[in-house]
């Protein structure tokens, strides 16, 4: 699962101090989403976003994500490669985006969403409008639905 950061992650706001960014707003039940998706589903996160911060990396790595891309002004092109990388289709890869940004990335991927708060391009387009906003349990919602759909075919075939 791919997910962009700022806007689902984060509510998409950003302190500013004078020696620049400070602080970014990260919801916890996200973070256990992610968790969620590894344990229960074997499912590995990966975040596609065009900002390049600290602590965007830092978020990563508290959540044990490998695959963070920083700066990428072509999302699509980024998740085409990461496809690539991992041994995966695209069709494999559920992605979660908010904005204009994440368009070439959500017509790729096999499952998009996006947060109820998103961008009204995006939400036209997207497979699955989650209930939440970004930052606030949107990544979390559609990390779910994946959790729930994979263990729903685990039990089927027992």
């Amino acid at each position: 699962m791919v997910t962009d950061c700022d806007g689902v992650l984060t509510d998409g706001c950003a302190w500013y101090s004078d020696s620049g960014e400070a602080m970014k707003r990260f919801s916890l039940r996200d973070g256990m989403g992610v968790e969620r998706l590894r344990k229960l589903a074997g499912i590995e996160t990966a975040i596609i976003t065009g900002e390049s911060t600290l602590t965007v990396k830092r978020r990563a790595e508290k959540l044990r994500i490998q695959n963070l891309f920083q700066g990428i002004s072509d999302k699509g092109e980024c998740l085409t490669q990461l496809a690539s990388q991992l041994g995966l289709e695209l069709n494999e890869i559920a992605y979660i985006g908010d904005d204009v940004n994440d368009l070439s990335a959500i017509k790729l991927c096999g499952l998009s969403a996006a947060p109820a708060d998103a961008f009204e391009g995006i939400t036209q387009t997207v497979d699955y409008l989650t209930q939440r906003k970004g930052g606030d349990g949107a990544f979390r919602e559609f990390a779910e639905l994946i959790i729930h759909s994979q263990t729903e075919k685990t039990d089927s075939n027992e």
